[in-house]
């Protein structure tokens, strides 16, 4: 990536309803033996990755690798089923025997989702949904928007989750603003009524070497208070020169609860310093007879100058108080801080000669403050026949940020010998070019009712927000910028379901997201919107670990900027991009032991209107198809032996939005993993297991164009664990 050109992912992102509120009246904790819907595990293994099934107070529940309920389709616990849209749940057993390290990872293979559109870049998790990337608006924790800065986003540790779950098409009805593809929510690990411990090391690619930690329970033998301490420590490089993997994470947890359960607090923390590389990818030089853009095999970066180091904190509640089996009310609260400071070296062009690169340095300076609420009634109640679940709530967002960064000088790198780290390198010490402070600030009050009755469900929901950003420069001449927007988004969804396990449905839902800037006029852009109708088809036979979910949709996203044609320095809302396809996804954990999850994507991904009307959209396959599965022997002479084996195909994509480039070709990348389990050949060594995950078996890195040339597949990753549970 040139080091002038980052991509510059926007991340923008009263209330407060007393705590005590939601407590009043609670009963003296006591050592009653009552349990929770936090945690349940089944089987020796204790809580884990290699539970069969989980439930906790983040509402996700799961049975090996199949998700059968999650609150981020309503807020609500509710039935898959249930919920007109298409959910996918990535299960901790999948995060574990895959042995995910990143956010993109997780979705590898869900279907709609377009994991990696920008190669390996191992200091930013970009997803595409349904051809949208939501990583600007898109990523939630715990429901809960995860607000920050431009370059001081919140990465997320796989490890300290209990599962991530997705929510495909506009979502705005719960959600407020976001990107008309979905959202991603992550769910934290929370305390657990088991006692339960675990430790793991890892050596890999790279001199990767990393010890972790898990251990919850009652807290002092007290089942009304429960704890949880997760904690990782990495030292890595990657296959970069210019960035390194390091992490330490600490996320601590507590619940408490009364006597009778109708009330509890869970507290999550987490404190994470993440150190990698501030420039990624590869020179891209343009042919002099085509004009393609074409890649090289010149590193980004440069050991002599190269640290990306990323602090970031949160801290935050969740409560739930139920009066009784009609009314309860709930309030999720969060806030965190981010601060990213990073110096790196940018490949620029070669020199006429082709002899040399020329190079240049960049600092910037990034820090971000995010506040998030959500105050939720919910009323279950019967008029005649018909069951209403209604939820009604109120939210606030809010964020400020600073961002600055400046340019410098740096030696030129020898095309022949490369050498990266033999130069003395300087940071940049001049005036910031650039010095902006932002504010973002939403008001949600959405409304949602869940009617059923007899095998119909209906799901009505409607929201309003009210948005305000602002933007101040900091530089001579200083100017500030407000603006303010107003949206209506809604949803409407009906199912049936047959007692087959059968369930078809059909639903209409909006989303709409912000737009800075002024137009030539000197008037503030509206909103873009996306509205989408999905017609689809969900499969879960009651008693068996397994669902298919098929869908057919279409979503039109207006308001999208393009060139004014009257003034080249201004922008026109001119644009609109439709995407339309098809995707079917099989989840199975239907025999002992054999764990599948199966994908296909169809999508056509054209712009309508404005700048490139008629082109395909670049990075995003027309055919996407994906295949994991892991089998561990429960018995006989291969008792304790577990196997993993997946393939992900991924089809042409284009490789400019003006489909002016040569498109990127189709590829398939194979994974596997071998595990044992120790305790299957000797009782003395129960809770002990090795495991060997191989990413990209192959070391296939392919080139990836993507309006520039700078990105390559992630090559091959080789990660070997012992763990030990007790």
């Amino acid at each position: 990536m040139p080091s002038s050109s980052f991509v510059f992912a926007s991340r923008r992102g009263l209330l407060g309803a007393s705590l005590l509120s939601l407590c009043v009246g609670m009963p003296a904790l006591a050592q009653d033996s009552i349990t929770l819907d936090t945690v349940v595990v089944e089987g020796a293994a204790g809580a884990g990755g290699e539970a069969a099934g989980s439930s906790g107070e983040g509402g996700l529940r799961t049975e090996g690798y199949v998700g059968t309920e999650a609150r981020v389709g309503t807020k609500t616990d509710t039935d898959l089923r249930k919920v007109p849209q298409s959910v996918a749940v990535v299960s901790e057993k999948e995060l574990e025997d895959r042995k995910v390290q990143t956010l993109v990872e997780a979705a590898r293979y869900t279907a709609g989702v377009r994991a990696g559109a920008f190669g390996f870049d191992p200091s930013f998790d970009t997803l595409y949904i349904r051809g949208f990337n939501v990583a600007d608006t898109g990523y939630y924790r715990d429901g809960l928007r995860s607000l920050g800065g431009v370059f001081s986003v919140y990465r997320n540790e796989p490890y300290g989750l209990e599962g991530v779950t997705i929510l495909k098409g506009p979502s705005s009805v719960l959600y407020g603003s976001s990107a008309p593809g979905g959202i991603v929510n992550l769910v934290t690990k929370r305390p657990t009524d088991v006692p339960f411990r675990e430790i793991e090391m890892q050596i890999g690619s790279h001199n990767r070497a990393q010890v972790a930690f898990d251990a919850s329970g009652p807290l002092a033998g007290n089942d009304n208070v429960l704890y949880r301490i997760t904690g990782l420590k990495r030292s890595a490089g990657t296959e970069y020169v210019g960035a390194r993997d390091d992490r330490d994470v600490i996320a601590p947890a507590l619940t408490v609860r009364s006597d009778d359960r109708n009330t509890h607090v869970t507290i999550l923390g987490e404190f994470s310093d993440v150190t990698t590389g501030g420039a990624r990818g590869f020179l891209s030089v343009t042919d002099p007879v085509t004009g393609f853009a074409l890649p090289t095999g010149i590193e980004q970066g440069d050991p002599a100058l190269r640290p990306f180091d990323n602090s970031q904190g949160r801290i935050g509640y969740e409560a739930e108080h139920r009066f009784n089996e009609t009314v309860s009310v709930r309030q999720n609260l969060r806030y965190q801080r981010g601060e990213v400071d990073t110096t790196y070296v940018g490949a620029d062009a070669l020199s006429a000669d082709g002899r040399k690169v020329l190079r240049s340095t960049g600092q910037i300076l990034d820090e971000g403050d995010g506040f998030a609420v959500d105050n939720q009634v919910q009323l279950n109640v019967d008029t005649g026949p018909v069951a209403h679940t209604i939820l009604g709530g109120l939210d606030y967002a809010q964020s400020d940020t600073r961002l600055r960064y400046r340019f410098g000088s740096a030696p030129d790198l020898d095309v022949a010998t490369l050498n990266y780290g033999a130069q003395s390198i300087a940071g940049p010490d001049g005036p910031f070019a650039y010095d902006v402070e932002s504010g973002l600030e939403q008001t949600g009050l959405y409304l949602q009712d869940q009617i059923e009755y007899r095998k119909f469900v209906l799901t009505v929901g409607g929201r309003y927000d009210w948005l305000d950003t602002d933007s101040r420069n900091n530089l001579v001449p200083a100017s500030s910028t407000d603006q303010s927007d107003e949206n209506f988004s809604g949803r409407v969804g009906l199912s049936y379901l047959f007692d087959n396990g059968l369930t078809p449905y059909v639903s209409y839902s909006t989303s709409f997201a912000p737009t800075s800037g002024l137009s030539a006029a000197g008037l503030p852009f509206d909103p873009t919107e996306g509205k989408q109708t999905e017609v689809g088809v969900k499969y879960a036979p009651a008693g068996l670990p397994l669902t298919v979910d098929a869908a057919l949709f279409r979503i039109r996203q207006s308001g999208l900027l393009g060139q004014d044609a009257n003034n080249v320095n201004f922008k026109v809302q001119s644009g609109k991009v439709q995407s339309e396809g098809f995707e079917v996804q099989a989840t199975a954990s239907i025999v002992d032991g054999l764990s599948l999850v199966a994908s296909y994507t169809y999508l056509d991904l054209t712009f309508l209107e404005g700048d490139n009307a008629g082109n395909i959209v670049t990075g995003i396959p027309r055919h996407q198809f994906s295949l994991w599965g892991n089998y561990e022997a429960v018995s006989g002479p291969l008792d304790g032996l577990g196997l993993g084996l997946g393939a992900r195909f991924l089809g042409t994509t284009e490789g400019n939005d003006a489909n002016t480039q040569p498109e990127n070709n189709a590829r398939i990348l194979i994974d596997a993993s071998a595990s044992y389990d120790f305790g299957a050949a000797d009782q003395r060594l129960e809770g002990v297991r090795a495991q060997v995950n191989v990413n990209n078996l192959f070391d296939k890195r392919d080139a990836l164009c993507n309006n520039g040339c700078f990105y390559r597949e992630q090559g091959r990753q080789v990660i070997g664990s012992l763990r030990y549970r007790f």
